[in-house]
C-alpha cells in the first residue's frame, strides 16, 4: 500500500487542491476534480476509472477500515491523513465521510473525436440543458449501469465531473466516456453525420418506448425537467414516450434515462 503521510496542520501546502472545496466547486479547480466517499473511491481505484488520481486525503479514524480498499492504490499515490478537525479546516466544512481524493482530467477528447471512436453498434445518451447536478449524476450512473457507450452534453448542461455529480453517479462519471461542448444543434448535426438515429424522450412522443426497435446506432435525447426538449430538437428526432397512468405524464429526467437506457440496452 502507498505510504501514509500524516498532516499536522490544515495549512500544509501539499493539500492545497482540497482547500475550501465548496467555493472552488463554483470557480473550478484547474484541471482537477474531487472524488469523495468509499463507493466512489472503489471505482476511482479500479481499472474502470478513466482518469488518473493525484492524491487521497483521509480522516485518521477511517484508515483502518479502508485497508483493503487502499491496497488497490498505486505505490506512488500520496495518501494524506489528518485528524478530523484538521480535515475540516482544510476543506472548510465537516467531511463526515472522511475520505477525499483529487483526480486529474488530463486531455479530454473532443466530442467529434469521441463520436468518431464509437463502435458500429452504439448507444449514446445526450442530455441537453441539464443544469441540476443530481440529475447529471443520476444519468451518468444509469449510463454506466446499462452500458451506454458515451454521454454527450451540450455546454448548457453542468459538468459530470462536478463534485456532487460524481458522488450521485457513484463513480459512473469516472467510467462512461463523455464530452461536454457546443450547442444542441451542433451535437445533433454530428450524430446525424455519423449515422445515429435520434430518439427524443417526450411525454407527447409519437411512439411508445416499448414499441420501437433499437436502432443499430441510437442517440437518446433528454431535456431538462419542466421545459423538456425544445421544439427544434423534437422536430429533428423520432419522439418517444414512456406510457404512464392517466393524469400523470412526468418523470424525473434521471429516472427517465434509467428506464429508456434499460429498454434500449436490451434489458427487457
Amino acid at each position: 500500500m502507498s505510504r501514509l503521510i500524516p498532516l499536522a496542520s490544515p495549512d500544509d501546502p501539499r493539500i492545497d487542491a482540497y482547500r475550501v472545496i465548496k467555493e472552488r466547486d463554483l470557480v473550478g479547480r484547474g484541471g482537477r476534480f474531487i472524488v469523495e466517499g468509499r463507493t466512489v473511491l472503489d471505482v476511482a481505484l479500479s481499472a474502470r476509472n478513466r482518469f488518473a488520481l493525484e492524491s487521497l486525503l483521509l480522516a485518521e479514524s477511517r484508515v483502518h477500515a479502508l485497508t483493503d480498499l487502499l491496497a488497490q492504490a498505486p505505490d506512488d499515490l500520496p495518501i494524506y491523513t489528518a485528524a478530523q478537525p484538521i480535515l475540516d479546516g482544510i476543506t472548510g466544512f465537516h467531511i463526515h465521510r472522511g475520505l477525499l481524493g483529487v483526480g486529474l482530467r488530463g486531455e479530454m477528447p473532443s466530442m467529434a473525436d469521441l463520436v468518431a471512436s464509437l463502435p458500429d453498434e452504439a448507444l449514446v445518451v445526450v442530455p441537453l440543458g441539464i443544469t441540476n447536478h443530481d440529475n447529471v449524476g443520476g444519468i451518468m450512473r444509469n449510463a454506466a449501469a446499462f452500458g451506454a457507450d458515451a454521454a454527450l452534453f451540450d455546454f448548457a448542461s453542468c459538468d459530470p465531473l462536478y463534485r456532487k455529480a460524481i458522488r450521485v453517479s457513484v463513480g459512473g462519471s469516472l467510467v462512461v466516456p463523455f464530452a461536454r461542448e457546443g450547442s444542441a444543434e451542433a451535437i445533433l448535426d454530428l450524430l446525424a453525420a455519423h449515422g445515429f438515429e435520434l430518439l427524443a424522450l417526450s411525454p407527447a412522443g409519437e411512439a411508445t418506448l416499448g414499441g420501437i426497435e433499437r436502432p443499430k446506432r441510437a442517440a437518446l435525447l433528454l431535456g431538462a425537467e419542466g421545459p423538456g426538449l425544445p421544439d427544434h430538437v423534437l422536430a429533428r428526432a423520432r419522439t418517444v414516450r414512456i406510457p404512464m397512468k392517466a393524469g400523470f405524464d412526468s418523470l424525473n429526467v434521471a429516472t427517465t434515462s434509467g428506464i429508456a437506457l434499460h429498454a434500449l440496452a436490451g434489458g427487457g
